[in-house]
C-alpha cells in the first residue's frame, strides 16, 4: 500500500475533476484583484476563469501572491497526522517563491514528525506543463511506485516536459517587463506573437516569433515534431487564455500530423493568466529536451 499524499498547488491549472482522479491534494495560490484577495482554487469557486479574463479585458489590474510556508504545511500536516508520507510537486522556482514556501514547511514538519518523510520537488514548471508533470507523476504512484521511486522519477522527469507558449497580446508581456514597450507597440502594429518556451531553469523565455496567430499555433504544433518523444503514445495538455477555439485548433493539428491519441484542455489559470493575458496559448509535452 502506499502510504504518501502527493501535493501540488494551483498554477497546475488542471481541473479539479483531474486533480481529483489522480488523488491530488492542490493548495492555491491567490490573485488580488479590486483590493481583495481570491484563492486560485481548481474549481474556481472563489475567482472563475474567464470573469478574470473579461476584467483584464476591460483594463483592470491584478497581482498574485504565492503560497505562503504556513499554506503548505497546513495542507502536508494532514496528511502526515494521518500517516501518510509526502511528495511535494511546486510551482517552478523560475517564476514564484512558491517552492521555497514548500521546503521551509517541509523542513519544519520534519522537525514535528521525525518518523515521517517528506520530499520537495522544484517542477520548473508551470501551468498546465506543471499539470501534466503532476499527471505523469501521479500516474506513477497509482501504478504502485514508491515514494522515493516517484521522486526520483519526477527529478528525471522535469526537464524532459516541454512547454511552448504564445500570447495574443504583447502588452501583458510588456507589463510583467517580458519586452520593452517598444517591441509591444511595434510587434502589436506588425502582428508579430512571440513563440516562447519555459527553459531548463524555469523561466519563461522568448525563442522566436510568427508573423500573425494562426502562423504562432502552427509553430506550436511544430515544436512535437522537433523534439516529441513517441508523440503517438503521449498524452498532451494545451491550456488557453480564454481562447477555446485556438486551443481546439492547435489540437486537431497535433492529432492530423502526429497521431497524438489524447488532449486534454483547461484555462490558463487566473494566477498565470494574470501575466500573461487573454490570448495566451500554451502546449505541454514529454520531449528529449526542452
Amino acid at each position: 500500500m502506499n502510504t504518501y499524499r502527493i501535493i501540488t498547488d494551483s498554477s497546475c491549472d488542471m481541473t479539479q475533476e483531474m486533480a481529483d482522479s489522480l488523488e491530488l491534494d492542490v493548495v492555491p495560490l491567490s490573485v488580488n484583484y479590486k483590493g481583495k484577495a481570491y484563492p486560485n482554487y481548481l474549481d474556481g469557486r472563489a475567482l472563475d476563469p474567464v470573469q478574470l479574463y473579461q476584467a483584464l479585458r476591460a483594463g483592470e489590474m491584478t497581482t498574485t501572491s504565492a503560497v505562503n510556508p504556513s499554506l503548505w504545511k497546513s495542507a502536508a500536516q494532514a496528511a502526515m497526522e494521518a500517516g501518510e508520507d509526502v511528495l511535494i510537486l511546486a510551482f517552478s522556482s523560475g517564476l514564484s517563491t512558491t517552492f521555497n514556501a514548500a521546503f521551509i514547511a517541509s523542513q519544519e514538519l520534519l522537525e514535528e514528525f521525525p518518523e515521517r518523510k517528506i520530499y520537495v520537488v522544484d517542477s520548473l514548471c508551470a501551468s498546465m506543463g506543471q499539470g501534466l508533470f503532476c499527471y505523469h507523476v501521479a500516474q506513477k504512484r497509482l501504478a504502485g511506485a514508491t515514494l522515493e521511486e516517484a521522486r526520483d522519477y519526477a527529478e528525471a522527469t522535469k526537464l524532459h516536459l516541454c512547454h511552448w507558449f504564445t500570447v495574443d497580446d504583447l502588452m501583458f508581456l510588456k507589463r510583467g517587463g517580458r519586452i520593452s514597450g517598444a517591441t509591444a507597440v511595434m510587434g502589436s502594429l506588425l502582428q508579430i506573437k512571440p513563440v516562447m518556451h519555459v527553459d531548463n531553469d524555469g523561466h519563461l523565455v522568448p525563442v522566436s516569433k510568427a508573423r500573425g496567430r494562426k502562423a504562432s499555433i502552427q509553430a506550436l504544433a511544430a515544436k512535437v515534431g522537433e523534439t516529441a518523444i513517441e508523440p503517438e503514445k503521449q498524452v498532451m495538455f494545451i491550456s488557453h487564455g480564454d481562447c477555446l477555439q485556438d486551443a481546439e485548433y492547435l489540437a486537431g493539428l497535433l492529432r492530423e500530423k502526429y497521431r497524438v491519441p489524447r488532449v486534454e484542455i483547461s484555462y490558463v489559470g487566473p494566477v498565470i493568466g494574470s501575466h500573461s493575458g487573454p490570448g495566451t496559448l500554451a502546449l505541454f509535452f514529454l520531449g528529449t529536451h526542452r
